[in-house]
C-alpha cells in the first residue's frame, strides 16, 4: 500500500515541480455565517463556483423545502486561516446552494477536541465530526458504533490517494473520508539562516551543531509543543525512522503486539530525543507549552525553526504573521542519523484527519450529502491547495498553477523525491490506553526526569 501511495503523491509532487517552472487557536462556538463573511471577502477562492467535471452524486442542489440544521464538531477554530477557513468557505457555499439548511459550528483545538468528542460518544454525536483514520482514535469509536457506514462506491470519482481511505474503514466496510495527507517537517526561517550563515543540516549531528550555534546566537533553535504530548510523539517517530528505515512500522506493530519495546531501535531513537532535548534543542518549558504558543515562537522571529507537520504550510499565506517572516518560511525533513538504516528520503507521513457522519444523526441523509458536497474535487482539494494548506488525501493536480508559495513547491518536492513513507505515527498504532501513556510519559522521558529503559516499559504496559 505504501508504494501505491508513494507513485500516486509522486505524480502530484512532479506536476508542480513542472508547473514551477513556469510561473491563536482559541476554542469557538459559533454559526457558520457569522464566522466567515470577513474571510470570503479577502479571499478570492471563496468566490469559486464548483465545475462541471464535480462528480454527479454530489452536485449542487439548491433546496427551499423542510429547513434543515446540521450540526458539526470542528478541530478547526482558526476560522480565517488554513483548514478553518477552507472548511468554512465550504459550509458557508453549501448552505448558499441549499437555502433550507443551516450549519452550525462548534469548533475547539485538538486537545479539547478530543475530550468533548469521548463525552459526546456517551451523550449523542453532532451530526458531522472530526476524526483521524488511525487505530488510537478510531477503533473504539467504530467499536462503540457511533459513526454512519459510507457508501464506498459514491467516492470512486473524488480522485483519493490509493490507500487513503484504508484507516477509516472497518470489516471492508467504510466509515469516514481522509482529508490531508501529512507529512512531518522542520519549518525554519529562511531569512534567519542566511543572516547568521547558518547552513540547513543534512545529517542529525549537524543539525545538533546549527541549534547550539542558534541558541549560542540569543534564539529558540526549535519550537515545540511539548505539553499536548503527540508532537514530540511525532517527532520521535520521525527519528525511529531515520534510525530504523523501512522497518519502523514491523518495529512498532511488533512492540505493541507484544508490549515488549526493548528493540535496539527504539531505545536509539528515544535515546536521540533525550540528548536533543539535553542540548537545549527546544525552549525553555517546552515540555508544558501548548500548539499556539510553539507557534508563536516561530512566527514572532524567537525561534529558527519550528518542528511541526505540512498541514502548518498556511503559514506562507497568513497575513497575520509579518511579511519579513512569512515570506521567509521553509522546511526540511529530518536528517539522516549516523548510523541509521533511514535515508534523507524516508519521510515520516501519513493520510490524517477527514470527517464522518454520525450514526445516530436524526437528519443523516442531509449529513451525508454535506460530506460529500465538501469532498468534491473542486472543494476541499482546490481551496485547499489555492489557501496553501499542505496536501490534500486526494488528487490535487488540476488546481497546481505554478504560482504556489516558495513553501508549497518545497513540501511538494519532498513528496517527489521520497523513496518510503512511515505511515501512521507511533502514538497512534495502537489501542486508546497506549496513546495516553505514550503522549503522557514522552515529557518525562524528554526532560530526563524518567529513564529511557522505565519510559519504554511503561507505554509497553499499556500495550496489554
Amino acid at each position: 500500500m505504501k508504494k501505491k501511495l508513494i507513485a500516486t503523491l509522486l505524480t502530484a509532487a512532479m506536476m508542480v515541480s513542472t508547473l514551477a517552472g513556469c510561473g491563536n487557536t482559541d476554542s469557538s462556538t459559533s454559526t457558520s455565517n457569522d464566522v466567515q463573511s470577513t474571510a470570503q471577502e479577502d479571499t478570492p477562492a471563496a468566490d469559486d463556483t464548483a465545475e462541471d467535471t464535480a462528480p454527479a452524486a454530489a452536485e449542487d442542489t439548491a433546496d427551499s423545502g423542510e429547513a434543515v440544521t446540521i450540526k458539526l464538531f470542528s478541530n478547526l477554530p482558526d476560522r480565517k486561516n488554513g483548514q478553518g477557513l477552507v472548511e468554512q468557505m465550504i459550509i458557508d457555499e453549501y448552505m448558499a446552494a441549499n437555502s433550507n439548511v443551516t450549519i452550525e459550528v462548534e469548533a475547539l483545538d485538538e486537545e479539547a477536541y478530543k475530550t468533548k468528542f469521548k463525552a459526546y460518544a456517551m451523550d449523542g454525536m453532532p451530526d458531522v465530526v472530526s476524526i483521524w483514520g488511525q487505530p488510537s482514535f478510531l477503533d473504539e469509536v467504530l467499536d462503540a458504533g457511533v459513526l454512519a457506514e459510507l457508501n464506498e462506491a459514491d467516492y470512486a470519482d473524488y480522485g483519493f490517494i490509493a490507500g487513503s481511505l484504508e484507516g477509516f474503514k472497518k470489516d471492508g466496510k467504510l466509515y469516514g473520508l481522509p482529508r490531508n495527507t501529512d507529512i512531518q517537517i522542520i519549518y525554519y526561517n529562511q531569512k534567519m539562516f542566511d543572516d547568521n550563515g547558518w547552513a540547513v543540516p543534512a545529517t542529525y549531528d549537524e543539525l545538533m551543531s546549527v541549534c547550539s550555534d542558534i541558541k549560542a546566537a540569543g534564539y529558540t533553535p526549535i519550537a515545540m509543543d511539548g505539553g499536548d504530548g503527540w508532537p514530540m510523539a511525532c517527532f520521535l517517530t520521525d527519528i525511529l525512522v531515520k534510525v530504523a528505515g523501512t522497518d519502523y512500522a514491523d518495529i512498532v506493530r511488533n512492540a505493541i503486539a507484544t508490549g515488549d519495546f526493548s528493540a535496539p531501535e527504539l531505545q536509539e531513537a528515544t535515546q536521540i530525543l533525550v540528548d536533543s532535548a539535553a542540548a537545549g534543542m527546544f525552549q525553555v518549558g517546552y515540555d508544558s507549552q501548548d500548539y499556539g504558543t510553539a507557534m508563536n515562537l516561530f512566527t514572532n522571529g524567537q525561534a529558527a525553526m519550528f518542528c511541526m507537520g505540512s498541514w502548518e504550510c498556511s503559514m506562507a499565506l497568513n497575513e497575520d504573521i509579518q511579511e519579513d517572516i512569512r515570506n521567509n518560511i521553509r522546511a526540511f525533513t529530518l536528517p539522516v542519523v549516523d548510523g541509521g538504516k533511514g535515508g534523507a528520503n524516508d519521510i515520516a507521513a501519513w493520510n490524517g484527519g477527514g470527517y464522518a457522519v454520525s450514526a445516530s444523526s436524526a437528519v443523516k441523509d442531509e449529513a451525508v450529502k454535506f460530506l460529500n458536497y465538501m469532498y468534491q474535487p473542486d472543494k476541499l482539494s482546490k481551496y485547499g491547495w489555492e489557501n496553501g494548506v499542505g496536501m490534500s488525501a486526494q488528487d490535487q493536480t488540476a488546481y497546481l498553477t505554478g504560482n504556489e508559495t516558495d513553501l508549497q513547491k518545497q513540501v511538494m518536492d519532498i513528496l517527489k523525491n521520497a523513496t518510503s513513507v512511515s505511515g501512521t505515527p507511533i502514538n497512534d498504532c495502537g489501542p486508546s490506553a497506549f496513546k495516553t501513556s505514550i503522549e503522557s510519559e514522552i515529557q518525562g522521558v524528554s526532560n530526563g526526569s524518567t529513564s529511557v529503559e522505565d519510559f519504554l516499559a511503561a507505554i509497553g504496559a499499556a500495550c496489554e
